[in-house]
């Protein structure tokens, strides 16, 4: 499933990091001045930002086409603005996509003049191009995050779950899970599909065999069947691409 040195593998440090005062952080994939053009998707998936944001900074009005993006707030305050009269401040527990459709300029910035405000910013290509651009903010739950799997955003809207799920034009799901020291939960794909997987916080073993820490990734391809047990608490990402 994994390769040596690096391969599937890609360990925190293997990431381009970055501080620029305002904004520091690490890309996973090539992005901005960070490219290589070995390390540019994913299946869908094309962006793994994991930005920090000082207080009342961020990044002004800019556009965007064609693509689906997700941001996970992981602590602070992440306020968004948009040309089509979307205005929101999405906290941990908070998830918005955005998709950007055949055209959409935005701003995101640190809402809190006090603290910092750290996010996961994830892109991917849609299903369709061209698509009437739009924008949706949902809440989970954090204590549903314990011992499970929880989707916080799905290609396929689940009846009962607005407000809690947020719909992306992709088949795709993303999973957030938080798993005390020995507790494992199991994951099942169908064949054919791939798992991107990124550890926030702790530490997980992989299959009884390979250990991720924190900021840890892997990308699994033909390994439909996933154990997924804590070394210590961990808190992770599961996303399930085709």
């Amino acid at each position: 499933m994994f390769l040596p040195e690096g391969g599937l593998l890609y360990p925190a440090a293997s990431r381009f990091s970055f501080d620029k005062g305002w904004l520091r952080g690490s890309h996973s994939f090539s992005f901005a001045e960070y490219q290589d053009e070995n390390n540019t998707e994913f299946g869908p998936m094309r962006v793994c930002n994991d930005d920090v944001i000082t207080p009342g900074r961020g990044f002004g009005a800019h556009p965007h086409s064609d693509m689906e993006i997700v941001s996970i707030v992981l602590y602070g305050e992440l306020r968004h603005e948009d040309n089509r009269g979307h205005v929101a401040v999405t906290r941990f527990g908070g998830i918005q996509r955005m998709s950007a459709g055949h055209g959409i300029i935005h701003t995101e910035h640190n809402a809190s003049q006090m603290e910092d405000v750290s996010l996961l910013q994830l892109w991917f290509s849609p299903h369709t191009k061209g698509l009437k651009p739009s924008y949706e903010a949902t809440a989970f739950n954090p204590e549903r995050l314990h011992g499970q799997l929880l989707p916080v955003v799905a290609g396929k809207r689940v009846p009962g779950t607005e407000g809690e799920i947020a719909a992306i034009n992709q088949d795709l799901t993303i999973y957030l899970s938080k798993l005390q020291p020995g507790e494992q939960v199991e994951f099942t794909q169908a064949e054919g599909r791939r798992v991107f997987l990124f550890v926030i916080e702790g530490s997980l073993r992989v299959n009884g065999e390979h250990i991720l820490q924190g900021r840890d990734s892997a990308r699994i391809e033909q390994e439909p069947k996933l154990s997924l047990k804590a070394e210590d608490s961990v808190f992770y990402m599961l996303i399930d691409l085709p």
